[in-house]
């Protein structure tokens, strides 16, 4: 099976649950054996379960995780962290137009933009480079207007209360 049409999806916000509901829709297009590949922008920090859930399930999901274990700060930026942001961005792109996919999930892309690794100009290149049969979702915090604007679905998650704020940290299987 593959999609005849696809639509972009954002999903932004400072609420939990961007990666995971995108990885849902992953796992919806695997059951339907839909090939799917997402790419992690600035997500290093070792290894996630749903990387372990992408060995299981390939050759229909495909994850590549790209960045450094560290904070990034808006407001100095490190080069490597910019360099390897721009790497991402062309496997970005390589990826959604290659014709391999059905399903393109370019994972705290919106957030890359955010911190300057990347800009705005580039997300919307790749939407307007999108073949017209790839679904490409489009996740992480602050999404620019104009990428909303593009955008032909777009979720806002919405915190109303978390545990970190309790002092809870990330917790193996459910944030990692």
């Amino acid at each position: 099976m593959s999609l005849t049409e696809g639509k972009v999806q954002v999903y932004t916000g400072n609420g939990k649950g961007k990666t995971t509901a995108a990885l849902g829709l992953a796992l919806r297009a695997v059951g339907r054996g839909l090939k799917v590949c997402m790419v992690q922008f600035i997500k290093g920090g070792g290894e996630y379960g749903e990387h372990l859930a992408a060995e299981r399930l390939a050759p229909l999901l495909t994850i590549h995780q790209t960045g450094r274990d560290c904070w990034i700060y808006k407001d100095r930026l490190d080069p490597q962290d910019v360099a390897i942001a721009r790497g991402t961005l062309n496997l970005a792109r390589e990826t959604l137009t290659g014709g391999q996919y059905d399903l393109v999930i370019l994972d705290e892309i919106n957030g890359a933009a955010w911190f300057g690794l990347i800009t705005v100009e580039d997300i919307l290149s790749l939407i307007k480079q999108r073949p017209e049969q790839v679904e490409l979702v489009l996740t992480g915090r602050s999404a620019d207007p104009r990428v909303i604007e593009a955008a032909d679905l777009v979720t806002e998650m919405v915190e109303v209360k978390h545990y970190y704020q309790a002092g809870v940290p990330a917790r193996t299987g459910i944030e990692k």
